[in-house]
């Protein structure tokens, strides 16, 4: 198994002002270069290291059926063992329990989810979730951390409630496996 490398670990560890400079300046990932692949996740706010949802592995796929053409999403939970030890899936790596789907899009300028123009959306809203399901009302802004490179990416977390926009959280994530995982039609 794969560990986080230093790198990524350095970035977990900067502070609110460098990560938001690095929101700013980001690259803009091609959605369709994400497809295939799984990341390993660390959400990075004062809670995240007492949460249940410190470490996560999120995937990126392309759709098929009435999704066909779109990158779609999703994340698997982990065991909670810290951020220097391996990512290991939930309830097994053989067989990961897959929620929280999202579509991963371009910003639109003229949307209500808009903040950063120069990001891809991530947005459960249109994942295919339960309505219900607290997942849909998450809205995730995602860079490239060193630009023109998708091993590190930066995202953003937004919640959803009615027309407001709640600012959450950010995380971070690194190119973890490949995957030929597509969510049954």
């Amino acid at each position: 198994m794969s560990l986080a490398t230093s790198e990524y670990l350095g970035i977990a560890e900067l502070s609110g002002k460098e990560l938001e400079k690095i929101m700013l300046r980001g690259g803009t990932p091609e959605p369709k270069d994400l497809a295939g692949w799984e990341y390993r996740g660390l959400n990075i706010a004062f809670w995240a290291s007492r949460s249940p949802i410190e470490k996560f592995i999120k995937g990126f796929y392309l759709g098929q059926g009435r999704e066909a053409g779109l990158v779609m999403g999703y994340n698997e939970p982990v065991v909670q063992n810290g951020p220097e030890n391996p990512w290991i899936a939930k309830p097994s790596d053989a067989d990961p329990k897959r929620f929280g789907f999202y579509r991963m899009e371009r910003v639109d300028p003229a949307a209500k989810d808009n903040e950063y123009l120069h990001a891809v959306l991530l947005d459960y809203g249109k994942g295919g979730n339960f309505a219900l399901d607290p997942a849909a009302r998450l809205r995730d802004y995602l860079v490239q951390v060193e630009p023109g490179s998708n091993e590190r990416l930066l995202g953003k977390a937004y919640l959803a409630i009615g027309p407001a926009r709640i600012k959450s959280n950010y995380f971070l994530l690194e190119r973890h496996k490949e995957t030929s995982w597509v969510r049954p039609s």
